[in-house]
């Protein structure tokens, strides 16, 4: 189902020139000239990052932010990081529009991910974008069908599914990965367990404030272009910058802001890559209409009669990361060797990865099952790789799409206070026009225009 401007518009109602030429083009394949270019769009905290800033793979050549201070601040870092002087630009649109930048850093906050996602797009840039991918399911349809008809290449900047531990298990999410699909854990569904317990915290001081007091906004900072798509608010220093994602219309709370460094590992490890749930149920306290609040516990079931757990109040801790159909159960972190265990009687430990196991009445090594068991299909894992020969990252548009999906069907049942069926083929809710209210948003102007254009 594609997104016209008609639709995306009446569907919002109802529920409330330049000739882009690569660097390699121009100077060559194998020439030393070939470094890619980049440049940032926002100057926050997180592109400050070696992904952002200090990353050597690509050629920063400029950044841009509504806040010129972060602008001088980011000349200065980028000189010192080696880069030299760079190009500030007076906004985004001109930064995107230079045919001199390849690639597109958006390290803003998140309502504004899915139209500066497109519209970069549409000038011929390849995309590296924060997470989470976009505020709401209606911008990440948009920007996954506009990415794949534009051909362009997009990353989504959280990396838990092809390096580093996953969190909570001293190991790579590989080995997980490998006992589910390998049906370690039986053929039928799996209940899974996502909270502090499991080593994840949910950042609730990510939180808003009400009645907040109408501010004079700094002279060195453009507010409305801040706002961009989100609707018009008079300024307050606490809605910007650092404590934005406390804020419904800019972030989602704990959940918005790292909750896809969590739920795209756990959609690879479950093998659910190009599905998403049928079902979402909220518990908690009702949500402030403006102001992220915590939550209890929210749950989402898949067709296949998965289960995962985002357990808010801890009250799940002693129990399983994953449970099998079979019984067979898997642990995070237990003691301080990084043990992480796969049972089929909780409580055992042991100083191996997985643990033992009972397997036809015998005590046997399990993580010699997980290393016997065949590897999961190899990931194209290098981005600058993927733009220079056009393979698709492994998060990219759609494995992106759908884990976000996730994350903003969990705020969306938050802020609806309850739960709803949801199609995961059609992307809205069934029969339910009250939580479509959530899921597909519309934007302020000109930004809804920019948003639908082709």
């Amino acid at each position: 189902m594609s997104i016209t401007r008609r639709s995306f518009i009446n569907a919002a109602a109802s529920f409330g020139a330049f000739n882009i030429i690569p660097a390699k083009v121009i100077f060559g394949s194998q020439t030393p000239s070939n470094q890619l270019t980049r440049a940032l769009i926002g100057y926050g905290v997180i592109a400050k990052s070696d992904n952002h800033l200090y990353d050597k793979k690509s050629r920063l050549v400029g950044l841009c932010d509504p806040d010129k201070l972060r602008v001088d601040n980011g000349l200065a870092d980028a000189e010192s990081a080696g880069w030299g002087k760079i190009k500030a630009y007076k906004n985004f649109i001109e930064l995107i529009q230079d045919p001199g930048v390849d690639i597109v850093h958006i390290c803003t906050p998140p309502h504004w991910h899915g139209c500066m996602s497109v519209m970069a797009a549409r000038e011929g840039k390849d995309i590296w974008c924060e997470k989470p991918m976009t505020r709401t399911v209606g911008e990440g349809k948009r920007v996954m069908e506009y990415i794949k008809a534009k051909k362009r290449m997009f990353s989504l900047n959280t990396w838990f599914r092809y390096k580093d531990p996953f969190y909570g298990f001293g190991k790579e999410v590989k080995y997980v990965r490998k006992v589910v699909e390998n049906g370690v854990l039986g053929d039928g569904p799996v209940r899974c367990v996502f909270g502090a317990g499991q080593g994840f915290a949910w950042k609730f001081h990510h939180s808003g404030r009400v009645n907040l007091p109408v501010q004079k906004c700094p002279e060195t900072f453009d507010w409305d272009m801040w706002l961009g798509p989100a609707p018009w608010r008079p300024y307050s220093k606490h809605r910007s910058h650092g404590t934005f994602r406390g804020y419904w219309d800019y972030d989602g709370g704990g959940i918005g802001d790292m909750s896809q460094h969590y739920l795209d590992p756990l959609q690879y490890l479950l093998c659910k890559d190009e599905t998403s749930p049928v079902r979402v149920d909220y518990q908690g306290p009702k949500q402030h209409p403006e102001v992220v609040g915590r939550f209890d516990r929210i749950t989402f079931k898949y067709a296949d009669g998965t289960i995962i757990i985002l357990d808010g109040n801890e009250s799940l801790k002693n129990e399983p990361f994953i449970t099998g159909s079979n019984g067979t159960t898997i642990w995070p972190v237990k003691n301080k060797k990084g043990v992480v265990g796969l049972w089929t009687n909780p409580g055992e430990n042991s100083d191996k990865m997985f643990g033992m196991v009972d397997v036809n009445g015998k005590r046997l090594d399990s993580m010699k099952i997980v290393n016997d068991l065949p590897d999961p299909a190899a990931q194209q894992t290098d981005f600058i790789d993927s733009v220079k020969n056009r393979k698709r990252f492994c998060i990219n548009e759609e494995t992106g799409f759908r884990s976000c999906t996730l994350a903003n069907l969990a705020i969306s049942s938050e802020r609806l206070g309850r739960g709803f069926d949801f199609d995961p083929v059609k992307l809205t809710a069934k029969n339910d026009p009250a939580a479509d209210r959530f899921l597909y948003q519309s934007m302020r102007q000109p930004w809804l225009d920019e948003f639908l254009k082709d």
